[in-house]
């Protein structure tokens, strides 16, 4: 069996997929519920802040064994103060030491397994995110190989560019466990997208209503006019750089920044890696290849390798991008999955 501690979106689903079995996730998120309980099924959606929850009391409710050699805790704390990306870290501040909450779980269960999943950056500032000192408690209380690298999930069935930290521990054995690459070709935009893998072509502003949800926010006139000018499959905004109409004063000099805004996915290359702003055409190369317009819900959805079927149920454009953009890729978290299961333990 399976719990996982902080995100009920973020890895369960690629657990779920690898064969494990799951009992709960924990979300400070309620929004995140209806999603949830549409794809994993038989499954214990809790609502909570890990800050104020309780072992004890997390034990009780879902009946607990410490010592469960079958059992997995899995933490995916919010990235974005550790994230390399140049944004205002204030309001991630707060969330930033979910680590630190999350190694009172392990301490507390002593799990079989412990997997961590998170940006680069937790490992680059090891000492300050508190993992130097996870790592070797982990180490002195019998996971005594644990494995954390960085890791592009490109290599495990991605069709994105996307680097993760991961760390994946057991006390049941000395072997390391690594996530399991994929053996086949590894994945670029065109194996995923385009309208031979059953996404019709759209204009901006489309709305569907059904649940493949290939919808995308329109977009103002003059921008219309710049996509026009950015060449297809992999143009970026120096296509119309040069037009005193479509120039924007805050790149003019500044032809060496942000030169991926404007910018279209390259057929032929994996995506870059989906964030929660996928859904903009200013928020980097989240361009479609050929169409003018950002990539739709469905079209994020896929390039972070959720299969097509699997269902959002939220409110907005930008919320439903958000949950897909803080997602671990469920294939990546299926290799993890997998080589757990593998481990022969």
């Amino acid at each position: 069996m399976i719990i996982r501690i902080f995100s009920s979106n973020n890895i369960i689903y690629g657990m779920q997929q690898a064969g494990i079995k799951i009992l709960a996730g924990i979300d400070f998120d309620e929004s995140c519920k209806e999603t949830y309980e549409s794809n994993i099924k038989g499954a214990e959606f809790i609502h909570a802040d890990v800050f104020e929850l309780n072992e004890k009391d997390l034990e009780n409710k879902l009946s607990l064994k410490k010592n469960d050699d079958e059992l997995v805790l899995i933490g995916c704390s919010p990235c974005q103060f550790w994230s390399i990306i140049n944004t205002d870290k204030t309001k991630s501040s707060e969330s930033k030491n979910l680590l630190i909450e999350f190694s009172r779980f392990v301490k507390h269960f002593r799990p079989g397994y412990v997997v961590v999943e998170n940006v680069p950056g937790v490992l680059r500032r090891k000492e300050e995110s508190g993992l130097d000192e996870f790592i070797e408690w982990l180490k002195a209380n019998g996971y005594e190989n644990p494995h954390f690298k960085v890791h592009n999930v490109n290599n495990y069935g991605v069709p994105q560019s996307r680097k993760r930290f991961t760390l994946i521990a057991t006390r049941l054995s000395e072997d390391e466990i690594k996530p399991l690459e994929v053996e086949e070709k590894k994945l670029a935009v065109k194996d995923v997208l385009g309208e031979e893998n059953g996404f019709p072509k759209i204009e901006p502003g489309n709305k569907d209503k059904t649940e493949f949800y290939h919808s995308v926010p329109n977009i103002n006139d003059i921008n219309k006019k710049r996509l026009k000018k950015v060449k297809k499959d992999g143009g970026n905004r120096f296509g119309f750089a040069n037009d005193p109409e479509l120039q924007l004063d805050c790149f003019i000099g500044r032809d060496d920044s942000f030169k991926d805004t404007f910018g279209r996915l390259w057929w032929n290359r994996p995506s870059p890696t989906i964030t929660t702003k996928f859904f903009s055409i200013s928020n980097g190369r989240f361009v479609h290849p050929e169409e003018d317009r950002a990539l739709s819900v469905r079209e994020g959805a896929t390039l972070q390798s959720f299969p097509k079927n699997y269902i959002f149920k939220t409110t907005s454009i930008a919320k439903t991008a958000r949950m897909i953009g803080n997602a671990v890729p469920p294939k990546y978290a299926e290799a993890i999955g997998k080589a757990i299961i593998n481990s022969g333990v």
